[in-house]
């Protein structure tokens, strides 16, 4: 293939290149997929209003999340079992990030362990997703590691008490190939030593239902944070109702996310919920969003509603498939590049020039929302 320019051109190659089982798996949503179509979709509901005249002949991308700096507000959303996308997996996404420092967090069901993934960011930013366990020890363990391996926060995902319905997933019979595992969880039921892919078949789904605590409550956040003294910050909140009470149980961050439209589906995109729950927290804590950022001008719309950063998941996945650590750092390069131009045509010399009045939404184009 040409070489990539924009993103949508890893996602070809992607759709190209991998297996239906692989492949599907990492494109698919829940049911009728309605909220991975509407993720991105929903973007081009915001237009922009931009201003002239102004100094962008320097324009500074840098900001910090969590109190460290990174060099552009684009970080890379935990996604499961990379090494389904390139054989280094998590470790070529682990060094790109670092290359490009920027923060990666990595996911509880990575096929690459805490340890391996620390040693190849380097003195790269990184956290780390924690899916709660019903096995208490499990989750304590897995809190430890990534203390002990140099992670700065703790990332968990609230919106999965069961797991979602994938239909494509459930027509491929979705199984793990037998060469990979789930190395963070210590008590993953599923055997991937057989050979056969029938006995395989949905081993995964079931084991990792069997595995989650249905239970979750805010007194769950409460407890982690007892545990913990890294900051701790929820991903899967889409109310400002949540929001404030995220807000009270003391936690330090909020990622407005769907799960990429692969739990509940027909639920609001993120990009529309993320004024509501910035609204909500009054700056009491960061917020950050994911889930159908594709292009440098959706990472200023997102900023301009007041995000802090943004996180992207299946573009890295691409860029992996693509030609992992090298493919990812391209994937970042680019979207950091179409970003730094969106905000110099829009007269943003300095991510704080980011504001809401540079947003009109949908055909009123007016300048409030």
């Amino acid at each position: 293939m040409l070489k990539p320019v924009c993103l949508a051109d890893f996602e070809e190659h992607f759709l190209k290149s991998l297996d239906r089982n692989a492949r599907d798996y990492f494109s698919s949503g829940a049911n009728q997929e309605i909220t991975v179509k509407d993720n991105v979709e929903a973007f081009n509901r915001y237009r922009l209003r931009p201003r002239m005249l102004r100094d962008v002949s320097n324009v500074n991308m840098k900001t910090t999340i969590m109190g460290n700096e990174i060099d552009f507000p684009i970080g890379i959303a935990p996604t499961a079992v990379q090494k389904m996308a390139h054989p280094e997996g998590e470790v070529a996404t682990a060094r790109a990030a670092s290359s490009m420092n920027t923060c990666m967090i990595l996911s509880t069901w990575s096929t690459t362990s805490i340890e391996e993934v620390a040693q190849a960011n380097g003195s790269g930013l990184r956290w780390f997703q924690l899916y709660v366990f019903k096995d208490k020890s499990v989750t304590m363990d897995l809190i430890k590691q990534a203390e002990r391996s140099g992670y700065k926060a703790i990332v968990i995902t609230v919106d999965t008490p069961r797991v979602g319905k994938k239909l494509v997933d459930d027509r491929n019979r979705f199984y793990l190939p037998s060469h990979l595992h789930r190395v963070n969880a210590t008590t993953d039921t599923s055997d991937n030593t057989q050979s056969s892919q029938e006995a395989q078949e949905s081993l995964v789904h079931k084991s990792t239902q069997t595995m989650l605590d249905p239970k979750l409550t805010w007194d769950t956040i409460t407890w982690v944070k007892s545990f913990t003294k890294l900051p701790v910050i929820v991903k899967g909140i889409l109310t400002g109702e949540d929001a404030k009470l995220a807000v009270q149980h003391g936690v330090d961050g909020i990622i407005v996310s769907n799960h990429g439209g692969r739990q509940l589906d027909g639920v609001l995109a993120t990009i529309d919920v993320l004024g509501e729950v910035v609204e909500a927290v009054e700056g009491r804590v960061e917020v950050y969003v994911d889930g159908g950022v594709r292009q440098g001008t959706d990472v200023l719309k997102a900023l301009a509603l007041g995000a802090k950063a943004v996180f992207i998941g299946r573009p890295v996945l691409w860029g992996l498939a693509y030609q992992g650590q090298t493919g990812v750092e391209e994937v970042l390069r680019i979207i950091k590049e179409e970003f730094k131009l969106a905000m110099a045509l829009s007269g943003c010399a300095n991510v704080t020039d980011i504001q809401l009045s540079l947003l009109a939404f949908e055909k009123r184009y007016s300048s409030k929302l």
